[in-house]
Order: structure tokens, then sequence, then C-alpha cells
């Protein structure tokens, strides 16, 4: 289980859905991600998020980058 606080560096597929978007792990399981920006280009793509975990599978995500 990651702690709160602790920084984050995944690669996945990013989701959009209503409430935002999904990171979907490519190590299993997903993360709600909180963004500055949109990252429309990337949606639907596979990426690598670094950011922090803010809990309950909330990521402050600092970027998203094609992986």
């Amino acid at each position: 289980m990651t702690e709160i606080g602790a920084g984050v560096d995944e690669t996945g597929r990013l989701v959009r859905d209503a409430a935002g978007f999904l990171l979907q792990r490519d190590g299993g399981g997903s993360y709600r991600l909180v963004l500055l920006r949109v990252p429309v280009d990337h949606v639907e793509k596979r990426v690598r998020v670094r950011g922090t975990y803010a809990g309950d599978g909330v990521v402050e995500a600092d970027g998203v980058a094609a992986a």
C-alpha cells in the first residue's frame, strides 16, 4: 500500500471519464489523477505519470508524458 506523500512514478494508460482522468496502471489497479493541465494529446495512450500520492487512490500529478 502506498503511503500518503510518497512519490509516484508509474506507467499505464491514461483514461478520461466524467470525473476527470485515471491512470490504468501497468502493474494493475488505477489512480485518479489531479492535474494542473489537461493532457488531451495523451488520452487513451500509454503514459508515464510522476507525482505525489494523496491517499484514497488519488495522485497529484506533477507531469504526464508519453511512455
